[in-house]
C-alpha cells in the first residue's frame, strides 16, 4: 500500500498537483506567506526548466541510441570534436542561467527586505529552547518541548509516541502572531548555532552567538505551523521544536493583553514568600521540563557525561554554590539565570535539596534569586543591519 502511495504521490508531482502535505513529502510546501508562494514558485519553474532539459537531452541520446544501431547499418563517425558543438552547448546552458538568475535574485532581494515592517521580535537560540521577545510591547517568555512530549522521548517512560498528539513538534509557549501584518525577526543565539526554521514561512534562519541575523514574514492565513532547530545543536537538538500561531488581529490583541496581566501577575507571585511545599511541588515539574533530560528523572544523572543530583556534594552542600551553577551554568550545564524566572529556579533548587534522595531541609525564596538575577551582565550582540 505503502508502495502505491509513493508512486500515486510521484505522478501527482509530475502533474504539479502533489505537494508536500502528502504522507510521502515529494515536493516542497507552498506555505502561507507572500514569500513562501514565491519560493514555490521559483521551485517549480526551475523543476520544469529541468524537466524540459531532462526530456530533451535523454531523448535525443535513446533516439541516437535506436535509430543509428549497428544493425541498421549505421557506422560511427570518425571526427574528435565540433568547434561548433562545443561553442553551442556552452552558449546555451549560459543563457538558461542567466534567465534563471533574473527571478531568483528578485525572491533573494524580497527575503532580505525588512523595511516597512509593523513589529519585530527578537528570537534567542538556547540550548534546547527558544526565547521570544516582542521588541514593541515587551512581551518575554521561553517556548521549550510540550510536557507530554518530553516524558514519552525519555528512556523507559513506558509511552507510546504514537499517543502523543504532534509528538516532539508541540510547545509549552508557542510563538503568536496577527495575519496580515508584515513582522521583522531578530535572530541571535546565546550559546551555540541553532537554525530557526518553519516551512510555511517560507525560510529559515542561523542564529549565530553574539551576531544578529534578519528575517520578516506576513502570514496570510490564521493557523497553527510547526517547524524545528535546523543546526545540530547538541544531544537534545532532536527536541527543540518551533510553534507559530497566527491570530486574526482582535483575538492577538486580547492575546497580547492577556500576556501582559500574566507578567504583572508572575511579578507579583515573585515577590511573596512561598512554603517550603509549595516550592517543593512546583520544583518537580520545573525538574521535569529542564534538568530530567541530562540528569535523569530518578537524579540518577548518566555515568560519565552528567553527574547525578542525588547525593551530589554540589546539591547537598552550601547553598550558594549550587546556586551559583544554575544561574551561570558551567560546562555543559547551561545559564538558566537568563532562562527560568525567580520562582522557577528558586522551586527547583528546593526540590532538588529536597528530592530525588536528598533531604538537606532547607529552602530558597524567588525574591533572593530575582535579586541575583539583576546582577547577570545582559548578552552583547553585533548586528548586521547596515542601515
Amino acid at each position: 500500500m505503502k508502495t502505491k502511495q509513493l508512486f500515486a504521490g510521484l505522478a501527482l508531482m509530475t502533474l504539479g498537483l502533489g505537494t508536500a502535505q502528502a504522507d510521502y513529502t515529494l515536493n516542497l510546501m507552498e506555505g502561507v506567506t507572500t514569500l513562501s508562494r514565491d519560493v514555490y514558485g521559483l521551485h517549480m519553474l526551475v523543476f520544469w526548466v529541468c524537466v524540459v532539459i531532462g526530456i530533451a537531452v535523454f531523448g535525443t541520446m535513446f533516439y541516437s541510441i535506436y535509430f543509428h544501431r549497428k544493425s541498421r547499418g549505421y557506422k560511427a563517425a570518425l571526427f574528435h570534436e565540433s568547434t561548433k558543438i562545443e561553442i553551442l552547448w556552452t552558449i546555451i546552458p549560459t543563457v538558461i542561467l542567466v534567465l534563471l538568475a533574473i527571478p531568483a535574485t528578485k525572491v533573494m532581494l524580497e527575503m532580505d527586505d525588512t523595511k516597512d515592517s509593523e513589529m519585530s521580535i527578537k528570537v534567542t537560540g538556547w540550548q534546547w529552547k527558544w526565547e521570544y521577545e516582542y521588541l514593541d510591547n515587551g512581551i518575554r517568555f521561553f517556548s521549550s518541548l510540550d510536557e507530554a512530549s518530553n516524558k514519552a522521548r525519555q528512556l523507559n517512560s513506558g509511552i507510546d509516541p504514537r499517543t502523543v498528539p504532534n509528538y516532539l513538534l508541540a510547545v509549552d509557549n508557542p510563538l503568536v502572531v496577527p495575519v496580515n501584518t508584515k513582522i521583522r525577526f531578530l535572530l541571535t543565539s546565546a550559546d551555540v548555532l541553532h537554525s530557526w526554521w518553519v516551512p510555511d514561512l517560507g525560510w529559515k534562519k542561523d542564529t549565530i552567538p553574539g551576531y544578529i541575523n534578519e528575517a520578516w514574514t506576513s502570514v496570510d492565513t490564521a493557523g497553527t505551523y510547526r517547524g524545528q532547530c535546523t543546526e545540530l545543536c547538541g544531544r537534545d537538538h532532536g527536541f527543540m521544536p518551533i510553534v507559530v500561531i497566527a491570530m486574526e488581529k482582535p483575538d492577538y490583541e486580547a492575546w497580547v493583553a492577556e500576556q501582559k496581566g500574566i507578567a504583572v501577575a508572575s511579578a507579583a507571585t515573585a515577590d511573596r514568600k512561598w512554603s517550603q511545599d509549595e516550592l517543593i511541588s512546583k520544583g518537580e515539574s520545573v525538574y521535569a521540563n529542564n534538568c530530567a533530560s541530562c540528569h535523569m528523572a530518578d537524579g540518577a544523572g548518566l555515568a560519565g557525561t552528567f553527574p547525578a543530583i542525588t547525593d551530589s556534594v554540589v546539591v547537598t552542600g552550601v547553598m550558594d554554590t549550587q546556586i551559583d551553577l544554575l544561574l551561570n551554568g558551567k560546562g555543559m550545564m547551561p545559564a538558566f539565570g537568563q532562562m527560568l524566572d525567580p520562582v522557577d529556579l528558586a522551586a527547583v533548587s528546593t526540590f532538588i535539596r529536597n528530592g530525588l534522595g536528598n533531604s538537606v531541609g532547607d529552602s530558597i525564596q524567588p525574591a533572593a534569586i530575582k535579586a541575583l538575577q539583576s546582577a547577570i551582565p545582559a548578552i552583547e550582540y553585533d548586528d548586521d543591519d547596515d542601515e
